[in-house]
């Protein structure tokens, strides 16, 4: 499934933005910092790496949409939201 590179940018600096909070948390672990500061962060940066995927998909589905002879396999898509969720 190819997708719009205009449609994913928001999705690359979604996940950009989770790249540089997972390094926030290795120096959190690294400097000590309490369990509970650090799982507050790994939490956040899960339900943000969830969001991007789920952006992903959505793109492949609104791309279906516009364009039914895209080759979207709705299976495939049913598969890849069941994984996230």
């Amino acid at each position: 499934m190819a997708n719009d590179e205009t449609d994913l940018q928001h999705v690359v600096r979604r996940l950009k933005r989770a790249q540089g909070q997972i390094g926030g948390i290795i120096a959190m672990i690294e400097s000590g910092r309490s369990t509970q500061e650090v799982v507050t962060q790994v939490a956040a940066v899960s339900k943000a790496i969830d969001r991007a995927g789920f952006a992903v998909i959505a793109t492949g589905l609104r791309q279906s949409v516009n364009d039914p002879d895209s080759g979207v396999d709705m299976d495939q898509m049913e598969k890849l939201f069941l994984s996230l969720a």
